[in-house]
């Protein structure tokens, strides 16, 4: 059965980090795209940042550039996305997903791209 399960999100302070953890189960994420989402209440979900599956490329969001950092580990079967200089702004529930198809470079940020989800978790940035 394919799983996905993130961990790691939290309560945090204003320009504090967190490093959110995604984890594979009954499938390799080496030979997926991953990429994380986030929604925020009364909003959409949003593409964060993802990596390829051919190269390992790493695309983000202009939100979040400089500031957040995706990688992979393989031996783990895991994915995870670390998140500096965290603002308020970046309260939202978190979601890792999965695509087993090639996703052109213009579309990885693109929820519909993606086949498997996990169940998220929260991240709250306040003081």
């Amino acid at each position: 059965q394919v799983q996905l399960v993130e961990s790691g999100g939290g309560l945090v302070q204003p320009g504090g980090s967190l490093r959110l953890s995604c984890d594979a189960s009954g499938f390799t994420l080496e030979y997926y795209a991953i990429a994380w989402f986030r929604q925020a209440p009364g909003k959409e979900r949003e593409g964060v940042c993802c990596i390829s599956k051919r190269n390992g490329n790493t695309y983000y969001a202009d939100s979040v550039k400089g500031r957040f950092s995706i990688a992979r580990d393989n031996a783990k079967n895991a994915v995870y996305l670390q998140m500096d200089s965290l603002k308020p702004e970046d309260t939202a529930v978190y979601y890792c997903a999965a695509a087993d198809h090639l996703v052109l470079a213009g579309r990885m940020l693109r929820a519909l791209e993606y086949d498997y989800w996990g169940q998220g978790t929260q991240v709250t940035v306040s003081s």
